[in-house]
């Protein structure tokens, strides 16, 4: 069953992108989690910690993708290098 955001206990720290949840047993039956979701995603919660969101293709096919300018996503990485710094460098020898 998807529930409300206000039934289930999150962590303070956690900002979900979406009013809907689900648990990780719930998710055993995906077909379930998608009629109750309608067109909506769903914050999948383990123990009341954000695991990921499940995302129907009913709510996939609204949203338009537009290809970004290599100019763009170049300013983009410029600005997020430090954030990414880290994996990078955990990156290099794999």
């Amino acid at each position: 069953m998807v529930h409300s955001l206000v039934s289930k206990r999150v962590s303070a720290m956690e900002n979900l992108l979406t009013n809907k949840t689900a648990s990780l047993t719930e998710l055993r039956d995906p077909k379930k989690v998608i009629e109750k979701a309608g067109d909506k995603p769903v914050a999948i919660l383990n123990r009341s910690q954000l695991e990921g969101y499940f995302v129907p293709a009913t709510a996939v096919e609204k949203i338009s993708f537009q290809a970004a300018e290599p100019r763009e996503v170049s300013e983009l990485l410029k600005k997020r290098r430090s954030k990414l710094d880290s994996t990078l460098e955990y990156l290099k020898d794999k």
